[in-house]
């Protein structure tokens, strides 16, 4: 790779980052020791039949070491915290065999995966009950990427994300394992889930925490770990970055300004690297980046900040010296071209606090808001009408797609905003246009993913159809999602 320009700012408009919010909670220093982060297991499948591979999924009660003393009551994924990482390759036929052993009604929302809606895509209307489960199946038919899973069940989503159900979901693919990046998964290769609590006596207590405008905690963690080393083995180490978070911005950057390269962002690999000192994520916006350690030596500590928080640390150790230059042209992004004689689709974020609203209105689980055929490209301005000064960036997220982030504001988007998304912050008086196209049928979200907001009901479902062939659907109510029918 040659030497191209370092990008030194977040890029976001700085009047509206969460913290000049009034109910902004600023992380603290936790008084815990260092200990090694933790690097969640890959989920084994169990079983494989040719192209078919099965997994059994558990949202699962437990109890983790988060702080001294007492642990902390916490759900997870097949663990008692956040999850296993679910591992899925291109081209294959997944049977997922999803099993809810929580007290109460949850749903598994698979956040990025192109799959149809609404049950496979996981949102309120696939419901699984207390002691229930239910089996779902779907071939992979989209590049290599860093996605997640998490539940949707409104308006409980919030505090179930804050009691700890968050995995990653790592997609693969074959073009782009020829590319020269770490991919030695928890050597090399290693998630990075952001997220921030606070505890009561070392316990969570969601409603004592609660935010309308988004719930903050004081506590930085990463993939569940407080003050967490990771010891670096290699030269180069790839990030696999998902702000997990229920309303925190994470401004990342490193202790001595270290350059890292940004090769991936939501919807996969981006055209070109971009090099970095910082880098922003909204809710639910992914990033994967490459640290090259070689200007470091045994014993060497880098420490990752947000803000001028630290949050995890890298103790270097003995590696091998491995110079490895990224070419210049990653991937060709083959952007569909717009249909033409479509009117651009406007969609609109507003309020704060109890007044947020989706185009004025509040979520209705049996409405659908618009629809889109099938194959379509069509421009939608996402437009967020907070007043920049006391305003505040929305996340926007659609669910069943990966869109192209076209400009803001009618200007260039962001330099590592040209590959695929899923979710685009938006700052205040702006307007994001993007290119939208589904692939497949279903009854899908599109929603502010501050998980507050989406729970008060900045949310709004959409139909991708296809004219040649009818899908009926049956869109239970919020209370059928809660209390199923006898």
């Amino acid at each position: 790779m040659s030497e191209s320009q370092v990008y030194t700012d977040y890029f976001f408009d700085e009047p509206v980052f969460d913290l000049h919010d009034g109910g902004y909670v600023p992380l603290e220093k936790a008084d815990v020791p260092d200990k090694p982060l933790n690097i969640p297991a890959a989920l084994k499948p169990d079983k494989v039949d040719g192209n078919d591979v099965y997994y059994t999924i558990t949202a699962q009660e437990g109890e983790t070491q988060i702080l001294p003393g007492a642990k902390t009551k916490t759900w997870g994924y097949n663990a008692s915290l956040l999850g296993t990482t679910i591992v899925l390759k291109q081209g294959v036929h997944y049977h997922v065999h999803l099993v809810n052993k929580l007290p109460e009604v949850t749903t598994f929302h698979w956040h990025g995966l192109n799959v149809t809606g609404p049950i496979v895509d996981g949102g309120p209307h696939a419901p699984v009950y207390p002691g229930g489960s239910r089996d779902i199946d779907f071939t992979l038919d989209q590049p290599a990427q860093t996605d997640w899973i998490h539940p949707h069940p409104c308006p409980n989503t919030a505090r179930q994300v804050w009691n700890g159900l968050a995995a990653a979901v790592v997609v693969t693919d074959d073009d782009e394992a020829k590319l020269p990046f770490p991919r030695n998964y928890g050597v090399d290769d290693i998630p990075v889930i952001l997220q921030d609590r606070s505890y009561h006596d070392n316990q969570l207590d969601y409603k004592a925490d609660y935010d309308m405008d988004g719930t903050l905690g004081k506590y930085a963690l990463v993939n569940g770990t407080i003050n967490g080393v990771f010891n670096v083995t290699t030269q180069r180490v790839r990030l696999r970055i998902l702000n997990g978070s229920n309303r925190r911005e994470w401004r990342l950057h490193f202790d001595d300004n270290h350059e890292f390269t940004q090769i991936a962002s939501d919807g996969g690999t981006l055209p070109e690297p971009v090099k970095l000192t910082k880098l922003m994520l909204t809710c639910a916006e992914r990033a994967e980046v490459i640290l090259d350690f070689g200007d470091k030596k045994p014993g060497d500590v880098v420490t990752l900040m947000t803000d001028d928080m630290p949050i995890m640390k890298f103790k270097i150790g003995d590696y091998k010296r491995e110079d490895v230059e990224l070419p210049e042209h990653l991937t060709t992004i083959d952007a569909p071209k717009v249909t033409p004689g479509l009117p651009v689709t406007r969609t609109v974020m507003s309020g704060m606090d109890d007044k947020v609203r989706l185009d004025g209105k509040l979520f209705d689980m049996q409405r659908i808001d618009r629809k889109q055929k099938i194959g379509d490209t069509v421009l939608w301005d996402v437009v967020n009408t907070n007043d920049m000064n006391g305003g505040m960036i929305h996340p926007f997220h659609m669910h069943g797609c990966q869109f192209l982030v076209l400009s803001r504001n009618g200007k260039a988007p962001y330099p590592n905003e040209h590959g695929w998304k899923d979710t685009v912050g938006v700052n205040a008086g702006e307007t994001v246009r993007i290119a939208v196209q589904f692939t497949k049928f279903g009854v899908y979200m599109y929603h502010c993913h501050i998980l507050e907001h989406e729970d008060t009901g900045m949310m709004a479902q959409i139909e991708a159809y296809d004219p040649n062939e009818k899908h009926e659907y049956h869109l239970i109510s919020m209370d059928e999602m809660q209390h199923p029918s006898k």
